[in-house]
């Protein structure tokens, strides 16, 4: 036998067994499924863009407008100072314990002709791989008809 009563504002189901009462108001959830759904709260709206026409201007109208000259950007790296010019970092001159140009250009010639020789020689070990994998299957098919021929020879017999 089961009844409803109510209790405060909720309602809670009592079964009857075996003369004991269970009570299963824990089964009925306390918020309603379909009722006062998860809204969040509006975003505030954003500020304004800038107003400013300063990054519409090209670097030379603005140095003629404003003054501002920036200069080639340097760094000081280990000791060297660097300054980038036509898209290079070029290493500004007088400046004892780094490399010269003359020598990084040396040491840039040397290394392509390294790299060109590295690929020439992975290029002939490729090569030899290739006549080894044929010497190789050409020797177990010789070594194949040799037994073949060693068995027709010996039923001859």
């Amino acid at each position: 036998m089961c009844s409803l009563h109510p209790k405060s504002s909720d309602s809670w189901a009592r079964i009857h067994a075996g003369g004991g009462n269970i009570d299963l108001s824990f089964i009925k959830p306390k918020m309603p499924l379909f009722g006062s759904t998860f809204s969040p709260k509006k975003t505030p709206p954003r500020k304004s863009a800038s107003l400013s026409n300063l990054h519409n201007l090209d670097r030379s109208t603005r140095e003629v407008e404003l003054g501002l000259d920036y200069g080639t950007p340097t760094m000081n790296l280990a000791g060297q100072s660097l300054k980038f010019e036509n898209g290079q970092w070029i290493a500004e001159s007088g400046i004892s314990g780094g490399v010269d140009r003359r020598e990084a250009q040396r040491l840039r010639r040397r290394n392509q002709q390294l790299e060109e020789e590295n690929n020439l020689l992975r290029l002939k070990v490729d090569i030899l791989l290739d006549m080894l994998s044929e010497t190789t299957a050409e020797s177990h098919l010789m070594e194949k008809e040799l037994d073949e021929l060693k068995g027709v020879s010996q039923r001859r017999k």
